[in-house]
């Protein structure tokens, strides 16, 4: 397998980010924002040659990727490689809810009323754990489930043979995705009770299986 820079862009701005709901599977338009955020990642990303692009099924990280490429003039990358696999958490019940309300319903019968508490004396994954456990048809996606897809996405990256040592890769990720992710590899060094900024760029250098975060929320 080749040592790549990976390139995750949270996707722009959505309505559902403005109302403080939670969004993951489900889907709300860009706003005059959002499409302002994709346009100015391009920019900073226009003259960065990138051997692939990827990113989730989702109307929101789709147009993101696609203006940013729009904007590459040095990619031969015209379009990305769209997959299920890098889709934000499933919430399940809790799709289209109030963040705030929802993960109170699933910390506070624990002690732990925000995501903040539940991050802060665990983790992300027993947030996740949590949220399914209060889900009253239990389909919202804990945390094994949710690394066993996320994982099939990187094994994807991994697996295409057009990229290779030294390349950098684009994929258009998610809030609450990107922070499982600094979680997992960022070795305690970045604060992941708060989501990235819309648009933000985090890096992950990747050699296999060993995976870096370089830069979060940039």
């Amino acid at each position: 397998m080749s040592k790549f820079t990976l390139y995750m862009v949270r996707h722009g701005q959505t309505y559902f980010n403005i109302y403080n709901k939670l969004q993951g599977w489900s889907n709300s338009p860009l706003t005059k924002k959002g499409v302002q955020n994709a346009v100015d990642t391009g920019e900073k990303l226009k003259n960065t040659r990138f051997a692939a692009a990827y990113c989730s099924d989702t109307t929101r990280a789709e147009q993101t990727a696609q203006m940013i490429l729009d904007k590459n003039v040095v990619s031969d990358v015209k379009e990305p490689i769209v997959a299920p696999y890098f889709r934000e958490e499933f919430y399940g019940y809790y799709e289209g809810n109030d963040m705030d309300q929802a993960w109170y319903l699933a910390g506070a019968p624990h002690g732990l009323p925000t995501f903040k508490d539940i991050v802060e004396k665990y983790s992300i994954g027993k947030a996740k754990d949590y949220l399914k456990e209060a889900d009253p048809f239990h389909q919202a996606e804990n945390n094994e489930e949710y690394w066993q897809r996320l994982d099939q996405g990187f094994d994807l990256i991994k697996r295409n043979d057009k990229i290779k040592d030294g390349d950098n890769v684009l994929l258009i990720s998610h809030g609450n995705t990107l922070l499982s992710v600094v979680e997992r590899y960022g070795e305690g060094q970045f604060d992941i009770t708060k989501r990235p900024a819309n648009g933000s760029i985090t890096k992950l250098e990747i050699d296999g299986d060993r995976v870096r975060v370089t830069a979060f929320g940039k």
